[in-house]
């Protein structure tokens, strides 16, 4: 896997394909690494060019301790987009990939041609929520790797649902092998990311949000509120799914991806 010098750290990534589509840069969540994003890697480079990064503190990237706000992972994707070459791009986030994603928005929107909100929400956190992510990250520093796996326990059947049991060993394995250090600092720039609502109504290109029907941690409900926010948006519900629709149901996934893709080289 090739990997860059970028903004003092080791960034690894997957550079993939070359076709006559736009770029199409897929960010992944928390706290996963950019294999999340496997099947549309294989599927999409046959007809673009498709970056899929490791986040700072996650996968093959360095970590770094403390706090890492959302627009530090959005000014390393800039830089590394910047020595890929890729100019201008798609941007598909899922959950906290999606919140980075809304953050490259309001830095840099000049950049992106569309946006994918995948399993995301805009809302700033509530003290409740705060509380809660900087509890985790406490919690992640003390137990180490035994609470990085303790956590992926608690949470494996809110990310896949249960139903879907051949996502969930490699949703699993991600959490499993994620740095509890780049975990927790995630967590804690989380805890004071910004609200995006207002930003949404001002999102000048098409967007694709997609959502699981039975995810728990951002409901249909969020996704049809993004959908209403924002001016040229398109809503695609995939069923059967929890909270990666994009790996437990790939095909699904990837037909809604895929048509939002064409549509928008006809309005090109």
């Amino acid at each position: 896997m090739p990997s860059a010098e970028i903004n003092g750290l080791t960034i690894g990534y997957e550079d993939k394909g070359a076709g006559s589509g736009p770029a199409l840069v897929l960010v992944h969540g928390h706290p996963f690494d950019r294999t999340m994003w496997q099947p549309q890697i294989d599927r999409f480079s046959a007809t673009h060019r498709v970056v899929a990064p490791d986040l700072r503190g996650y996968g093959a990237t360095t970590v770094v301790p403390g706090t890492t706000p959302l627009s530090a992972f959005a000014e390393d994707l800039a830089a590394l987009l910047d020595h890929l070459g890729v100019r201008e791009f798609v941007l598909a986030g899922l959950s906290m990939g999606g919140q980075i994603a809304m953050e490259c928005y309001r830095l840099f929107p000049e950049r992106i041609l569309g946006l994918v909100l995948a399993d995301t929400f805009p809302a700033a956190e509530t003290e409740e929520g705060r509380a809660a992510r900087n509890a985790t990250a406490d919690r992640l520093l003390t137990e180490g790797v035994a609470g990085m796996r303790a956590y992926a326990d608690e949470v494996l059947d809110r990310m896949v649902a249960p139903y879907n049991t051949h996502a969930a060993p490699h949703v699993h394995r991600m959490m499993c092998a994620t740095d509890p250090a780049g975990a927790a600092a995630a967590l804690r720039g989380r805890a004071d990311r910004p609200d995006y609502r207002e930003l949404l109504t001002t999102v000048r290109v098409p967007t694709l949000v997609v959502v699981g029907r039975d995810d728990a941690f951002t409901p249909v409900a969020d996704a049809e509120a993004m959908h209403a926010a924002l001016p040229d948006s398109t809503l695609a519900v995939v069923e059967s799914a929890a909270h990666m629709p994009n790996l437990e149901r790939p095909e699904e996934f990837d037909t809604a991806l895929a048509e939002f893709l064409r549509s928008l080289v006809r309005t090109s």
